[in-house]
């Protein structure tokens, strides 16, 4: 069984999240999403409400794989999580030419700590390449539509989150 291992914050998750996803369960039998957590940040939101959604977006978008889905929180090192997850594969989303230049480097630092880790890229969808939370974060704060750009129970948290 091949188990890979999604990393990020998705604070809150997109449609790019959702496209990654996608190419992960093409290349294994298992996925492991790992939320990475951090004592000093404070996140939109809390980790077992982005585990809610990614599990609800997985249950819509790709019902017939949902159950190999596992998502967990990390802290620390993305290999040490991957390891500890039990996969081979350490998959990262791609945008540009920044992501790949930034993420290349992860690469090979990744490999030479965990040299049983294979890092494989998935290209952002030309629909999703703008995307990122921070700007999702940024445009539902102010009071803007983000239904283009999120699943809608993200879109949904989101309108709740600020409403009145």
């Amino acid at each position: 069984m091949r188990t890979a291992f999604y990393p990020g914050s998705f604070d809150p998750m997109t449609n790019g999240h959702i496209h990654v996803l996608e190419q992960s369960l093409a290349l294994c039998d298992r996925l492991v999403v790992g939320i990475g957590v951090h004592p000093g940040k404070t996140p939109m939101f809390s980790f077992d409400e982005r585990a809610a959604m990614i599990a609800e977006a997985l249950k819509t978008d790709f019902p017939a794989r949902a159950a190999d889905v596992e998502v967990v929180s990390f802290q620390g090192l993305v290999v040490e999580a991957a390891k500890q997850a039990g996969a081979t594969v350490l998959v990262r989303g791609l945008r540009d030419g920044t992501d790949l230049d930034y993420e290349m480097q992860m690469a090979g630092m990744n490999r030479a700590m965990a040299p049983g880790i294979t890092t494989v890229f998935a290209p952002a969808y030309p629909e999703s390449r703008h995307i990122t939370a921070t700007l999702v974060r940024q445009i539902a704060k102010m009071g803007g539509d983000v239904t283009p750009f999120v699943p809608m129970v993200v879109q949904k948290a989101l309108a709740a989150r600020h409403s009145g």
